[in-house]
């Protein structure tokens, strides 16, 4: 089973947004998949009831009070999708039941600040310092041309974590979103230039 957490202490960075388009990937794939939302808006959960039943179905992970991260039986892939200010224990109790963490991040200077700590606490945690647990970041509504993207790369530099890819802002992700769809479910002649940008992350989910 693929088992991936997405995670990031600042509300708004994307969270919900890669959950949801790898959740429909890897349903495309005719993989099982269930996503969960950890989140008390349950964005994800609310996606999922609008999505259409002629698309690949994605399966709902019903996470219990105790919020243990438990992925189903018979399931090929699970999704944690997380909320803001998800640290300390709740997230060294995850991510021991995860293979990879992936962090969004806007390229501005206040999102790289509050991702500080973030991913010195993740540097501690002893499955991460075994290699047992994998993480990237995703450069999130990136604008290639701007001075704040290409300090991205320097930022993250400090911390020896992989920047997998980086997705430009678009509309097409509020249009499909609001309607439980992803771009994933669009023609891939609608959605090819974003398309490329998604394939670093998938190639890095396939490497185990």
């Amino acid at each position: 089973m693929r088992k991936i957490l997405i995670a990031n202490p600042k509300g708004g960075s994307g969270k919900s947004t890669l959950s949801t388009h790898l959740a429909t990937y890897f349903a495309w794939q005719e993989d099982t998949v269930m996503l969960g939302d950890l989140d008390k808006q349950h964005s994800s959960h609310h996606w999922l009831d609008l999505r259409p039943s002629t698309l690949p179905f994605i399966h709902r992970w019903d996470i219990g009070d105790d919020k243990v991260a438990r992925p189903p039986k018979g399931c090929q892939v699970a999704i944690l999708d997380t909320p803001a200010c998800f640290s300390g224990k709740k997230l060294k109790h995850v991510i021991n039941k995860v293979d990879h963490v992936i962090v969004p991040v806007l390229p501005s200077a206040f999102d790289l600040w509050a991702c500080a700590d973030f991913f010195a606490e993740l540097a501690e945690l002893k499955s991460v310092r075994h290699d047992e647990v994998k993480i990237g970041v995703v450069g999130m509504r990136v604008n290639p041309r701007t001075q704040s993207a290409q300090q991205l790369p320097d930022f993250l530099s400090r911390y020896d974590l992989p920047l997998l890819t980086c997705l430009r802002d678009t509309q097409l992700y509020n249009q499909t979103i609001q309607r439980g769809m992803t771009l994933f479910d669009l023609p891939h002649s609608k959605t090819e230039r974003d398309r490329e940008e998604w394939q670093p992350l998938i190639d890095w989910l396939h490497i185990r």
